[in-house]
């Protein structure tokens, strides 16, 4: 008698922490303040990591930081000769990462790599191929009202099109399996980047496992780069990906 075929998320579990290695992609622009900081608080999370940080042409200090650190044996520094956007410097980690799971790590403090250990488990216990860490179901700094509106309406607008109830799609924390992570072939080289990636795993029948995350959210004088003009780009986005290809 013929085996039943596996649903997308079905996955067969029984891995650990100690089985994996766990790609970090850390996209970089101008985080001269906060970058060496980060990549220790990465480093101290005990999980096998590789490393791949993508400098996407900064031009402050950043680049003389990341030339220290390229000495560590777990990192793999990447330099854009042109400024691509967040998107371009993810799709340039992804081509350099070779770990089971995939975890996108912005440089700016506002998100903590202790949550790591609750954002591979649902992987390594086979509930899900895509996780991603909730900064609404956690505990948190109060965000901008606006921010945290426009937020929630960019995400009520993903749930409406691909009939799922996620609580935070604009979160950095983006968890994939090697599969997925290698099969999302980004396009999206700016702001368009976490709609994109949403709609590709919604699109190919994957759910997504939420998680509370911390959160940290930093102020326009701390370099926040976000603004309300970026909503127009994600919502377009949106819209391309569930009705196009």
């Amino acid at each position: 008698m013929g085996s039943t075929p596996l649903a997308p998320d079905m996955i067969i579990p029984a891995r650990s922490e100690d089985d994996i290695v766990l790609s970090v992609i850390v996209p970089v622009y101008n985080e001269e303040r906060t970058i060496t900081e980060i990549l220790r608080r990465v480093r101290a999370v005990p999980i096998a990591k590789q490393i791949v940080v993508v400098d996407d042409y900064s031009t402050d200090g950043t680049r003389s930081r990341l030339s220290e650190e390229a000495a560590h044996s777990d990192t793999i520094v990447v330099l854009h000769e042109r400024n691509l956007g967040k998107g371009g410097a993810v799709r340039t980690g992804l081509a350099h990462a070779t770990g089971d799971i995939v975890l996108i790590q912005d440089a700016d403090l506002e998100y903590d790599p202790r949550d790591y250990h609750a954002l591979i488990r649902p992987i390594l216990e086979g509930r899900a191929k895509a996780v991603y860490g909730s900064r609404f179901l956690g505990e948190h700094k109060a965000m901008y009202f606006w921010h945290a509106l426009g937020n929630k309406l960019l995400t009520l607008v993903t749930n409406v099109l691909f009939d799922t109830t996620l609580t935070d799609m604009e979160t950095c924390y983006k968890v994939f399996t090697a599969d997925i992570a290698h099969s999302l072939d980004i396009q999206q080289m700016r702001w368009g980047i976490d709609p994109e990636i949403t709609a590709k795993i919604l699109r190919d029948g994957h759910r997504i496992y939420e998680v509370p995350i911390s959160y940290n959210g930093r102020e326009f004088w701390e370099g926040k780069k976000i603004s309300w003009k970026d909503a127009f780009v994600v919502l377009r986005t949106l819209l391309r990906y569930r009705f196009f290809r």
